[in-house]
């Protein structure tokens, strides 16, 4: 099984999001070690300035740098990422699983991810051009990694 990881920034506060989170939990359990690690984001005023939003970048990455497993492929969720089909996602999966090779899928906070975490990470990757809510966004990965498993089963579920 491989080993997966999603770090995220934040906690889900909708229960309706959080159900829906649960439900990708427990189907991706039957394809994958996954860890999901929620990191409470760096407190700033209503009207930060530049200054104050890299440093609080900078500070998230320090706690996102101390969970990411080591050997694992990092794959960081920003805007001006690559877009991938999700067959393209589920061929990197499967390669990745070929190889032993865990996966940590990044998830920033409102603000993004500061660029020494965009630096470190192997694959830098956007599921669209649209602007989602972080919470929602959380979902909308999980159902892409269950997407990845089901197609490389020869699943019906991606049509």
């Amino acid at each position: 099984m491989i080993k997966t990881s999603v770090i995220a920034m934040g906690k889900i506060k909708e229960k309706y999001l959080q159900s829906a989170v649960d439900e990708y939990l427990k189907r991706l359990s039957r394809f994958c070690d996954l860890k999901l690690i929620e990191i409470a984001p760096f407190q700033l005023p209503d009207n930060p300035s530049k200054a104050q939003i890299q440093n609080a970048l900078k500070s998230e990455a320090v706690l996102i740098k101390k969970h990411i497993p080591n050997d694992s492929f990092v794959c960081s969720l920003c805007v001006e990422g690559n877009r991938r089909s999700s067959i393209d996602f589920a061929n990197m999966i499967k390669d990745k699983s070929a190889t032993g090779t865990g996966i940590c899928f990044i998830i920033g906070s409102s603000h993004g991810l500061s660029d020494e975490i965009k630096e470190l990470s192997d694959l830098r990757l956007s599921l669209s051009d649209m602007t989602f809510p972080h919470q929602l966004f959380r979902v909308m990965l999980l159902e892409q990694i269950y997407r990845g498993f089901m197609i490389n089963r020869g699943s019906k579920y991606h049509k």
